[in-house]
């Protein structure tokens, strides 16, 4: 078959070919990519602001992910982890488990995907506790199963069309002050959980991400996360971070609840653990990791051996190259530029969202009012974005936040070549 040399021939070919419910933000086809710039079919040069959605917190084509990745594939590229297995998923699990949050001991399972270890920490939490109810958060995204919608707090696109969705799955508010959520009502809809839908004792485990991933990049402050810790521990309740979107230094901490200080009893992490490849845990508390039976856990391609290869560089090069520090110096530069652009907009540009190291945001509104959101120019603005040779992602429940995810390992240059981009984009069509 011929190959064809244009962004719009292959967007043509992809929507013949690719169902439409996989769809796509622009119709840019990536030939190569290094570190923070991708370009395209057409020989077009980016600035990736967006990693894959954090999956790329190493950059692209990191030379130490390439080195462990040809090493694995001179030796085999699968054997099932729950067959025959290999030394690298036993040295990662090792090191997922030293890592993650807390001083209890740990176990780690391998799966493929983010939906799967939700799903799979909703399998853990029952047995281990014998309940059956699970409570999520609004606005929360944790994947497209049928559990995984099930416990997402946001209808269209990911719920739409695909209900019904497995019984036992409650809601509570999550609390976002620029929206004037405060803490004491988002523990108060718990309360109202316990007292009108279901009891205490048959709740298996809150899951909450620390910092909303598509829901719009709010965090949960250290406060409320402490407190959601201790309810849990009165009642007997599993608590789940979801860190997929906001673990491997992603937020200036290995893990995100790390900035509370807290211990979850079960974690999910995939997106940057493997610089690109598809590999996704639950990290969990060792007693409760072990209450499934033995084959109760796995899939075929679990533990991939060359996404372990490549995990076990990642971790090396977050350490190495000091990209935890680094998460930390890019959310200033962010902030600062953010910050001028919002002067600029006042009435445009309702929040900036910089506290959690490179997992960043600004949310767009009419009039500078909260309660008004404004997804048509966000939608603009990500569109001019493309075209200009930015690669950026929106985000929330309403379609109007800019969520900037840009690789760790980005130089300051590019960082503020980007944000030069970004501003032109808001001139150009503001004015």
């Amino acid at each position: 078959m011929s190959k064809s040399k244009t962004n719009h021939d292959w967007q043509i070919r992809k929507e013949a070919a690719i169902a439409r419910g996989q769809g796509n933000i622009a119709a840019v086809y990536i030939e190569k990519a290094d570190n923070a710039e991708m370009w395209d079919v057409e020989g077009k040069r980016y600035i990736d602001f967006g990693s894959g959605i954090a999956v790329c917190n190493t950059g692209h084509m990191h030379p130490n992910i390439k080195r462990a990745v040809a090493d694995q594939l001179e030796r085999f590229s699968h054997t099932c982890v729950m067959v025959t297995p290999y030394d690298s998923a036993v040295e990662l699990a090792e090191k997922l488990n030293e890592l993650a949050p807390g001083t209890t001991p740990k176990k780690s399972i391998f799966v493929t995907t983010g939906a799967e270890a939700v799903e799979n920490c909703v399998k853990i939490a029952r047995a281990h506790t014998g309940r059956r109810g699970i409570i999520a958060f609004n606005g929360g995204f944790h994947g497209r199963t049928i559990m995984a919608m099930g416990l997402t707090g946001k209808v269209t696109p990911y719920k739409n069309l695909f209900g019904p969705f497995p019984g036992e799955i409650y809601h509570a508010a999550f609390p976002i002050p620029y929206h004037g959520i405060t803490e004491e009502e988002s523990m108060k809809a718990l309360d109202s959980l316990f007292l009108c839908d279901i009891a205490p004792s048959d709740v298996a485990a809150i899951i909450i991400e620390p910092v909303q991933g598509e829901g719009g990049f709010y965090a949960a402050s250290s406060a409320f996360l402490k407190k959601l810790r201790a309810l849990c521990d009165d009642h007997g309740i599993l608590l789940i971070a979801d860190e997929i979107q906001s673990g491997f230094g992603r937020t200036g901490k290995f893990f995100a609840c790390e900035h509370a200080d807290i211990e979850p009893d079960l974690m999910t992490v995939a997106k940057g653990m493997a610089g690109g490849f598809p590999l996704a845990a639950v990290v969990g508390k060792a007693d409760i990791m072990d209450a499934p039976l033995p084959g109760g856990l796995g899939g075929t391609y679990g533990g991939s051996p060359v996404g372990c290869a490549a995990a076990l560089a990642v971790i090396e090069t977050i350490r190495s190259e000091g990209l935890i520090d680094a998460a930390n110096r890019i959310a200033l530069i962010f902030n600062k530029r953010l910050t001028d652009l919002q002067t600029k907009y006042p009435d445009l540009i309702g929040d900036i969202r910089t506290e959690r190291g490179a997992m960043m945001a600004i949310e767009l509104v009419k009039e500078g009012n909260p309660d008004m959101p404004n997804p048509a120019l966000t939608k603009a603005v990500v569109a001019e974005a493309y075209k200009r040779g930015l690669v950026v992602l929106s985000c929330g429940v309403r379609g109007n936040v800019f969520r900037f995810l840009p690789a760790l390992t980005i130089s300051d240059d590019l960082i503020n070549e980007g944000l030069d981009i970004l501003e032109d984009c808001f001139a150009s069509i503001v004015c």
